[in-house]
């Protein structure tokens, strides 16, 4: 450990802050008396919450926990996953081709990227699942064959797809709608040097794409995508315009109307609603943390080597002794 001849100092450590007199200063740390107060007020009213919902007959606890783990509700979770995994799947795919073709130069994919835009999100979802509920009424059958002529095959709509697929189909064809936007932004997050660079070294569009700009875009498109899917798991819950009615909160709907029980069986859709919710964030969280390695790394401290903080003359003891003790400009 090297020592400044000049200050007795360790080399790299900076003095302790001193006053005018040259006294170190001793740091005291800052109270917080009114925030204290707020915080413990809060504590006392969540604690009160608590009490009083643990006691309140509304709640019905015991028939909580009778119906938490039924057959019937644990049946409606699993239903409600696979309508978001499925969902979300078909959204995504179909969201990332969306957002190409409103990238693209050419006008006829740009151009009906944004129609596709502006029908899916200008209109609420619950409208659209109705529409495809009624889709065997506005197409009776679904035809297969070439234009202006007779069909080859003409299937009956009600027989090709079932109120689940038309569930799927619903929620998914309006998700697209807006993870064509985030991925979108989230290629135009990408500096367009890194396409120009990866050009440059003889990359194809695709190499591109896959090695350069979608790896620096997903830190951006994740977070968004993220909430998109814990959106949907909610969603849903709509699919009862469909009319489907094996999703979580219809069958806990059902179920409370034959028990009379609404509020505990509301508790116990919440209760599902925020498990899965739960390890939907945590996913999320270790998602985003990966693709956010090497973003705001912290740069390493500069070491001061003079005990004033003022930046050193450049050369060193050697060459004030080559040059018989004296430095540029003079100075002995």
């Amino acid at each position: 450990m090297s020592t400044d001849t000049r200050s007795g100092s360790v080399a790299g450590s900076a003095p302790p802050p001193t006053d005018n007199d040259g006294t170190a200063i001793k740091a005291v740390k800052l109270r917080h008396p009114i925030r204290n107060i707020f915080a413990v007020i809060i504590l006392l009213f969540a604690a009160a919450f608590v009490y009083d919902a643990a006691l309140r007959p509304a709640y019905n606890w015991p028939a909580v926990a009778k119906y938490i783990f039924d057959r019937r509700i644990s049946e409606a979770a699993v239903i409600t996953l696979e309508l978001t995994v499925y969902s979300m799947l078909i959204g995504v795919a179909l969201g990332v081709v969306l957002a190409v073709m409103r990238l693209s130069p050419n006008p006829v994919f740009k151009s009906l990227s944004w129609f596709y835009l502006w029908v899916f999100r200008g209109t609420p979802v619950y409208v659209q699942l109705t529409f495809w509920g009624l889709l065997s009424v506005i197409y009776p059958t679904i035809d297969i064959g070439l234009p202006f002529l007779d069909p080859l095959i003409s299937l009956p709509t009600g027989d090709v797809l079932n109120v689940f697929q038309l569930a799927v189909i619903g929620l998914a064809l309006n998700e697209a709608a807006y993870i064509a936007e985030i991925v979108r932004a989230g290629i135009l997050s990408v500096d367009h040097g890194q396409e120009e660079a990866a050009t440059a070294l003889g990359m194809s569009w695709f190499q591109t794409m896959s090695r350069v700009i979608i790896p620096q875009s997903m830190r951006v498109i994740i977070p968004p995508v993220g909430n998109e899917v814990i959106s949907m798991l909610k969603t849903t819950s709509l699919v009862t315009a469909v009319p489907f009615s094996f999703e979580l909160f219809t069958r806990s709907r059902d179920i409370s109307a034959e028990t009379f029980t609404p509020i505990p069986l509301f508790l116990v859709a919440s209760i599902w609603y925020l498990a899965f919710t739960s390890i939907l964030m945590i996913g999320q969280y270790f998602l985003e943390k990966r693709f956010a390695r090497g973003i705001g790394v912290a740069q390493p401290e500069k070491k001061i080597t003079v005990a004033t903080g003022a930046v050193p003359v450049v050369g060193d003891e050697g060459d004030d002794k080559k040059s018989g003790g004296s430095r540029p400009g003079g100075t002995t």
